[in-house]
């Protein structure tokens, strides 16, 4: 799944995504972490990476592998 930054918060590293369908997603700071980035931009496009439940895990760029 792919989404785009809408909002990241440099100090919190949390912020919130918009999927293609237009649904705004909120990440948590322990999906950036595991990005292995060190920022975000907003409009930046992202593969997210779920759990089997739906939790936001990872992000990462596209045609990149994740950390």
């Amino acid at each position: 799944m792919q989404g785009t930054v809408a909002t990241f918060d440099l100090d919190s590293h949390t912020g919130t995504l918009f999927l293609d369908d237009g649904t705004e997603l909120a990440f948590p700071a322990d999906a950036f972490h595991r990005s292995g980035l060190r920022l975000l931009r907003l409009g930046q496009r992202v593969v997210i990476h779920t759990d089997a439940a739906g939790t936001i895990e990872q992000l990462s760029i596209p045609g990149i592998a994740p950390g």
